[in-house]
C-alpha cells in the first residue's frame, strides 16, 4: 500500500492513504542503517500491522522530487506565501528573503495577500507593480469575506504546496477555508497519541483534494538567507536578467558601477524600487557575512 507522510512526531509517521485514511507507522530499521530519515511529504510504501487500529510499518521511500531545507520536507511542488495587505502592512524585505530562499531551492512561489478587503484598488495595483517581474503569481484574498478562495484553490489543485507566512496575517483562517476537514484529520492524529495535541511547531500536510495537499508550517518573523555568494544574489531577481546585457562591466553588481543596465531600468520604472532596495540590502548582508 502506498501513501504520503503527513506528519512525523517522535519516531511515529502518519501516512495518508487516499480512500483509506491515516495510518500510524514506524520506520523500518533499514532506513537508520542507510542514514535516511523519512520526511513529511515523502511518498512511501507501508505494510499494515492492524487494519482495525490503522497501524503499520514504512517499508520503502519512493524517489523524492525535491527536499527543502526549511522546513525539512519532501516533494513540494510550490510554496504559498501569505502576508496581509494591511493590518499589519506587508514586510517587503521579508517577502524578498523568502523568494530568494525558495528560488535557491528551485520551488515556484505564489504570493497571497490576505485582508484585501482593507485596501483599495490603487494599493493592489502597487503590489502588482512591485512583483510584476519577479516570476511569482500574486493573488488577493479575504478570509473575512471569503473572497479569492476559489482562485486560490485552482492554484493548489493537483499539487503539494507548502504554506508559510508571519503570524497575524490570517494564515490559519485561510487554511481553514481551504481545508475545512483539517481539524478532523488533525484530531485523528491527536487521538492516536497525546503528543499530537501539542505539535503546532511541526510541519503537517493536509489533504484537500485528489493528489492535492497543503503543508502548514509555523509562522516566522525572520528568514535566513541561503549560503550563497553575494555575486549569486542577482540570479534570484528574474527582472534583472533582460537588462544585464546593457551593463558596461561583466559581473556588474548593479550597485556602484556606472552605465548599469539594471539601474537604468530602475530609473525608467521598469524595475520596482522596492525590489531593488531589498536587493541592495540583501547584497550588503551577504557581503558582511563573509567578513566573519
Amino acid at each position: 500500500m502506498q501513501g504520503k507522510i503527513v506528519k512525523g512526531i517522535s519516531g511515529f509517521y502518519y501516512v495518508h492513504v487516499v480512500g483509506s485514511g491515516i495510518y500510524e507507522c514506524k520506520a523500518k530499521g533499514i532506513f537508520r542503517r542507510q542514514n535516511m530519515k523519512p520526511l513529511v511529504g515523502d511518498n512511501v510504501e507501508i505494510e499494515i500491522i492492524s487494519q482495525a487500529d490503522r497501524t503499520g510499518n514504512i517499508t520503502g521511500i519512493l524517489q523524492r522530487q525535491n527536499m527543502l531545507i526549511r522546513p525539512a520536507v519532501a516533494n513540494v511542488d510550490q510554496a504559498l506565501l501569505i502576508f496581509a495587505a494591511a493590518s499589519p502592512a506587508p514586510n517587503f524585505g521579508l517577502i524578498d528573503r523568502f523568494l530568494v530562499m525558495m528560488a535557491y531551492q528551485k520551488v515556484p512561489v505564489l504570493i497571497c495577500l490576505n485582508k484585501c478587503d482593507l485596501v483599495e484598488e490603487p494599493i493592489r495595483e502597487r503590489f502588482r507593480d512591485i512583483y510584476r517581474g519577479s516570476g511569482c503569481r500574486l493573488l488577493f484574498a479575504s478570509a473575512k469575506e471569503h473572497s479569492g478562495i476559489e482562485a486560490l484553490m485552482q492554484e493548489l489543485e493537483g499539487r503539494t504546496t507548502t504554506v508559510a507566512g508571519p503570524s497575524g496575517v490570517g494564515k490559519s483562517s485561510l487554511i481553514n477555508l481551504l481545508a475545512p476537514q483539517a481539524c478532523m484529520e488533525t484530531g485523528e492524529i491527536s487521538r492516536k497519541i497525546e503528543r499530537g495535541r501539542h505539535t503546532t511547531r511541526h510541519a503537517q500536510l493536509i489533504h484537500i483534494g485528489t493528489n492535492s495537499y497543503i503543508m502548514d508550517t509555523p509562522g516566522f518573523s525572520t528568514m535566513y538567507l541561503p549560503e550563497i555568494e553575494k555575486e549569486e544574489l542577482q540570479q534570484y531577481y528574474p527582472e534583472f536578467v533582460s537588462y544585464e546585457p546593457e551593463c558596461r562591466f561583466q559581473g556588474c553588481s548593479h550597485i556602484t558601477e556606472p552605465d548599469c543596465g539594471v539601474k537604468q531600468a530602475l530609473q525608467t520604472g521598469n524595475i520596482s524600487p522596492m525590489r531593488y532596495e531589498n536587493y541592495c540590502s540583501l547584497y550588503a548582508e551577504l557581503k558582511d557575512r563573509k567578513k566573519y
